[in-house]
């Protein structure tokens, strides 16, 4: 083993480059490894660098100036992503139920822990730092409540917010304990301390907050130039901590939080955290399990076993007394209190980050840093499946829609034309390309257009070149013309009115969206094109690209028939929201064009009892009745755990699917569920992807 280990090491060039190309290919194989053994990838990535590290085969050195500066970036980043992902809209719903609750889940585990460090013989200033590390929590299981569209129940609310209160006194019982350690404490110089972090924080907050909504307003769509600011806020903020002498991941959550709004659900947000959590952040957790001491590691879980055993039973007891206090106050059922209590277990985000920060000022002992170690490794795969126990057992939030809330984009939102003071006519869009060989896209432009006593504009945009007299450029524009020329046709045919319109420019997607614009169009209809190469993964593919500029609802469809043949239409829903609303109605109107019919499916959990399905039924049928549909439609409410293979089945009776995207854009494709990118892959009927406008 030795020699094996000896010539790995000589066979190796020395460097950074080598280090880093060792983490890289640790990022990209070990998560998803251990993803589909159902444990988190953050274990993978903390027993790859056990493996890698001193007690292993010593392939990356914890104190070389690589691992250090990466080792940085990484715990800045991921106090940054924390605060970023924290949303502050629930907050405010619930503010100041938020605050009850984060207080409790803050105090009680604080008390609890500095007990449990004072009984096992460490100082005041340590057991305090023990208790803030588990005072806070990381939302693993926020996943799992989206998917059973439980965003917008109170205690799921609440204990997000509870969130911000928890970080965030973390964070400054941390930076107290650092400045206390430093052995330059006193009341004055606690006080002056107290003054220049409320300073800071109020300068990061507020100011980084006005200045990052100016930036983007200036800035328009150069989502490079905004990216870039948004690094530099992280890390200015991260050195303004270090110079009033509080650890860097307070400026980075700081920065997070002040970003927060600025960023929203934009692209910029979503190449932020892409960065962070396939690069640096995974380069911490590497760098946390090069810190292991296996040894002492193992020392921890035999001569320590009982500090071990009293931090996870004491923070497990401390949240769950947490939680029954607020349930107690806000009489909230036992289902709801378990929810609260294992969505607030997790210990990743800040309790490493802090817990780092403290064993490398000597506040805390291996000992406890590796107690930390097991208690994040129990807590952050108790609480998810915690959350998946007890949140299926939550009744789904009434809906309670509006009229103004079941009707389409265009209903609601309706331009007015400068010279004639009145509503624009309906109009969609409709690129052409030589791609589609069938004219099924138009046929059901045509058919939505004459529904609506509308006007289709078929959009064909023609490659630019350098000089316009090319030979290439004849070619292109004739076949434009003709694709144009076969567009009009179809529209004839279906007596719907057509206004063609050729472009000229090598960026498709902005061609699409401006022409939209311009033309005041009401939707934009798409066919679907699977596009997997490089170019798309570097820079998104046209469609996706479309979903995020456009100013109006686009409808990406894959039809594999005549849109006439398409009768049996069904829309799978996962909660009641505005937004299910209207892509019902999206789906009407398609039925109603050619005398078809929408069956609305909602999938339950298998445990879901038969009265909450009732119950289910009953506000979906609402639902269906609020809409004015005149179109036959039915509600459909099955249970079953996996939500996908559940909806494939039904879809086999079906003519088209329609699912609903999110409005936001990822490095490599549409912003779906995990779900819907399966119920793409595996429908073999015709598909709708739709959107509405941010």
């Amino acid at each position: 083993m030795n020699e094996s280990i000896t010539f790995l090491q000589t066979g190796l060039p020395e460097g950074p480059i080598v280090a880093f190309t060792i983490l890289l290919l640790v990022s990209l194989t070990i998560p998803p490894l251990f993803e589909r053994l159902g444990l988190p990838g953050l274990v993978g990535l903390l027993l790859a660098g056990v493996l890698l590290g001193s007690n292993g085969l010593q392939l990356l050195d914890a104190d070389s100036e690589t691992m250090k500066l990466l080792s940085d970036i990484g715990k800045i980043y991921l106090m940054f992503v924390a605060g970023l992902e924290i949303d502050l809209v629930q907050f405010r719903k619930k503010k100041h139920r938020s605050l009850v609750f984060g207080l409790m889940t803050f105090i009680v585990p604080l008390a609890t822990s500095m007990i449990i460090g004072r009984f096992f013989g460490f100082g005041w200033n340590t057991s305090l730092l023990m208790g803030s590390l588990f005072a806070s929590h990381t939302l693993l299981g926020y996943p799992i409540i989206q998917r059973l569209g439980l965003v917008e129940k109170e205690p799921v609310i609440v204990t997000i917010g509870a969130t911000i209160f928890t970080d965030i006194s973390a964070l400054l019982v941390l930076a107290i304990c650092v400045s206390i350690n430093a052995g330059d404490f006193s009341v004055y110089s606690l006080f002056q301390q107290l003054v220049a972090l409320a300073i800071y924080t109020a300068i990061v907050l507020f100011g980084f907050d006005w200045i990052g909504k100016e930036h983007f307003r200036r800035t328009g769509d150069d989502e490079g130039n905004q990216f870039l600011f948004v690094l530099l806020a992280v890390f200015l903020a991260s050195v303004g901590a270090e110079i009033i002498q509080v650890d860097q991941i307070v400026g980075a959550f700081m920065a997070g939080l002040a970003v927060n709004d600025v960023v929203g659900n934009s692209p910029v947000k979503e190449k932020v955290e892409f960065v962070g959590s396939v690069l640096f952040i995974p380069f911490f957790f590497v760098d946390m399990g090069l810190l292991l001491d296996i040894p002492v590691f193992i020392e921890s879980l035999t001569t320590s076993f009982w500090l071990t055993l009293a931090i996870v039973v004491g923070l497990l007891g401390s949240k769950f007394l947490a939680a029954a206090i607020t349930k107690v106050l806000y009489r909230y059922s036992f289902n709801e209190m378990m929810v609260m209590w294992s969505l607030s277990i997790p210990q990743v985000a800040a309790t490493l980050a802090a817990a780092l920060v403290g064993l490398q000022v000597g506040l805390i002992t291996d000992t406890v840093f590796n107690s930390v170690i097991v208690l994040m490794l129990i807590t952050s795969i108790l609480g998810p499946l915690l959350t998946g126990k007890f949140a299926p057992k939550l009744p789904l939030p009434k809906a309670s829609p509006k009229i103004s809330q079941s009707k389409l984009w265009w209903e609601n939102h309706r331009f007015e034309r400068l010279e004639e003071q009145e509503p624009a006519p309906f109009r969609i869009v409709v690129p052409v390309s030589k791609s589609q060989t069938k004219g099924y896209l138009m046929e059901m432009a045509a058919l939505l257009a004459r529904h609506q006593s509308g006007q289709i504009i078929p959009l064909s945009i023609s490659p630019a070149h350098t000089y316009m007299d090319e030979p290439q450029m004849q070619v292109n524009l004739r076949q434009s013309r003709r694709l144009l020329n076969k567009a009009l046709t179809i529209s004839s045919e279906f007596d719907a009115e057509a206004k063609p319109i050729l472009r000229i420019g090598n960026d498709i997607a902005s061609g699409i969206v401006h022409t939209a614009r311009e033309q005041d169009a009401s939707l934009i209809v798409m066919s679907w094109r699977k596009n997997t190469g490089l170019r798309a993964r570097l820079f998104g593919t046209i469609i996706n690209r479309v979903f995020w500029a456009s100013h109006c609802p686009v409808a990406v469809m894959r039809l594999l028939d005549e849109p006439v043949n398409l009768r049996k239409i069904l829309v799978p829903a996962k909660n009641f929201s505005p937004q299910t609303i209207r892509t019902v109605r999206f789906a009407q109107l398609l039925a109603d064009t050619h005398q078809g019919e929408v069956k609305l499916l909602h999938v339950c959990p298998a445990k879901t009892a038969s009265s909450d399905i009732a119950a289910i039924e009953d506000e979906y049928i609402n639902m269906l009745n609020v809409t004015g549909g005149q179109v036959k439609s039915e509600v459909q409410v099955i249970k079953a755990d996996d939500v996908a293979l559940a909806i494939l089945k039904v879809a086999k009776l079906a003519d088209m699917v329609i699912l609903r995207s999110l409005r936001r854009r990822t490095i490599a494709g549409l912003g779906v569920s995990d779900i819907t990118t399966q119920l793409i892959k595996e429908l073999t009927c015709s598909l709708v992807l739709f959107g509405e406008p941010y």
